[in-house]
């Protein structure tokens, strides 16, 4: 027995790790499409996008996990029948539910290590990774001076290169433009041709400039007009120095992230819960409290606690002797009607961005347990399937894994679209995909337990022959 449990163990880690780090792969490659235009020409340093993959790559681990879980197993049980070896077991006196033990113990501690990477790990690297994507999307483009356009990537100025050498550095046809506190373009400088270089520690950007001329503009001695005396100066050589700090990458204070729910844990996400929660039924209760006055009978709840304390006040008997009175009387009481309506339509708006981020924060709260469960029924699912299909490698078990994975993301995706909108209970909502999959599941292990041929197409052939062509042969009329 304990032979078989390590021959299956065997079979299982090495396809799972390897379609982990594929799954991975892919998932790196497609945030890297995403971002590439953030992330190429800003001149990081190579540490800082490995960072920024490191991060990503630990907020792909809820998606790869389950699909990785499902695709090996159903390599697993695949391989493992297409090579008889499960024949061999259960001829050997051994079932399919005995088989599977050593299986259960390792999903099963897989799904328990993805409970807590969820809870304790990911709200850490979702917090790293948001803060440092935001800053490197905030960043400017190290590209500098463009061929043949006009930059204005320095403060203050515009600068213009009509041509750059070979080697990036040499630069012909410099115009710069030069803005005064006013934003007035009164200094420009033309160069026939210069280079550029970066001092130690990056900190400026020195162009030096060959065989140019400068115009510059100033206010005469008579008179407001900036623009009354122009002076001109021709230097064969000349430098101009620009300050790189706005360059390089700042980072944000990781503490403006904080409040996302993506970078809490079980126990930030149920404070926030209460916290929220006690904030709507104050709200409610100041406004019972605010309307009380204004309405002579009403209803209220028996439990409610304003109930306690409101005393029914009589509708006042105006006494007006003069029309001006009677509509002055009606004009204020308008007047305090419309601001006590304000007063409840504000707290009516407030109490729904505070119920909507209730149901945001419950999303968060239950994906940390569907992580483990989606893990133990995925691999319900694969493992009887890759008994039934007796296909082991990267062929059918891909295609069919991927269609599984697909189900799940799919109704799981529109579960929770569910539950952030109001619609469905988040218990329900977050749990409709597995509560969906776990009797597939069951149905299938059944199945390979008892040796049914449900991807059999003989078996349907001689089905639908029997059954149904032989009584239409029969009923046909002589």
């Amino acid at each position: 027995m304990k032979k078989i449990h390590l021959l299956i163990l065997k079979s299982f880690i090495r396809p799972f790790l390897s379609t982990f780090i594929i799954v991975m792969f892919v998932l790196l490659m497609l945030f890297l499409f995403k971002y590439i235009d953030d992330l190429i020409g800003k001149g990081f340093a190579w540490y800082v996008i490995l960072e920024l993959m490191m991060y990503a790559s630990a907020t792909n681990v809820a998606m790869a996990l389950p699909l990785s879980v499902l695709l090996s197993t159903i390599m697993t049980y695949g391989s493992l029948g297409e090579n008889y070896e499960l024949v061999a077991i259960k001829a050997a006196g051994i079932s399919l539910t005995r088989a599977m033990y050593p299986m259960i113990i390792i999903v099963s501690i897989l799904s328990v290590s993805a409970f807590i990477f969820s809870d304790y790990m990911l709200p850490v690297a979702n917090l790293k990774y948001f803060s440092l994507l935001y800053d490197v999307r905030q960043q400017r483009s190290a590209t500098l001076l463009p061929e043949g356009v006009f930059s204005n990537s320095f403060p203050g100025y515009t600068i213009r290169v009509e041509k750059k050498g070979a080697d990036g550095q040499a630069l012909y046809g410099v115009i710069i433009y030069a803005k005064d506190q006013n934003d007035n373009n009164n200094s420009v400088i033309f160069a026939k041709e210069g280079k550029m270089y970066r001092t130690p520690g990056d900190k400026y950007l020195v162009l030096k400039l060959n065989d140019g001329i400068r115009y510059e503009e100033s206010a005469g001695d008579i008179g407001y007009n900036n623009r009354q005396r122009m002076m001109r100066f021709r230097f064969k050589d000349m430098e101009q120095k620009f300050d790189l700090s706005a360059f390089k990458l700042s980072r944000t204070d990781e503490n403006g992230f904080k409040s996302a729910f993506q970078m809490m844990n079980l126990k930030q996400l149920r404070d926030y819960k209460n916290t929220t929660q006690h904030q709507i039924d104050s709200s409610k209760e100041a406004s019972f409290r605010m309307v009380a006055p204004y309405i002579k009978f009403f209803v209220l709840p028996k439990k409610s606690a304003v109930a306690k304390n409101v005393i029914p006040v009589p509708a006042p008997q105006l006494k007006v002797a003069t029309l001006i009175e009677q509509i002055s009387a009606i004009t204020n009481g308008a007047s305090e009607a419309k601001s006590v309506q304000s007063l409840l339509n504000d707290n009516i708006t407030k109490n729904a961005d505070n119920a909507s981020n209730i149901r945001h924060s419950l999303v968060e709260y239950q994906k940390k347990y569907t992580l483990s469960a989606v893990c133990i029924v995925l691999f319900l699912i694969g493992a009887p399937l890759g008994a039934i299909i007796r296909k082991g490698g990267l062929g059918l078990p891909v295609v069919v894994s991927v269609a599984f994975f697909l189900i799940y993301y799919i109704i799981s995706t529109i579960g929770e679209k569910s539950v952030k909108d109001g619609n469905v209970s988040p218990i329900l909502g977050m749990w409709i995909a597995i509560i969906i999959l776990t009797p597939i599941g069951i149905f299938l292990s059944y199945k390979a337990i008892t040796d049914s041929a449900i991807f059999d197409a003989d078996s349907y052939k001689k089905f639908f022959d029997k059954k149904i062509f032989n009584r239409f042969l029969r009923r046909k009329p002589a």
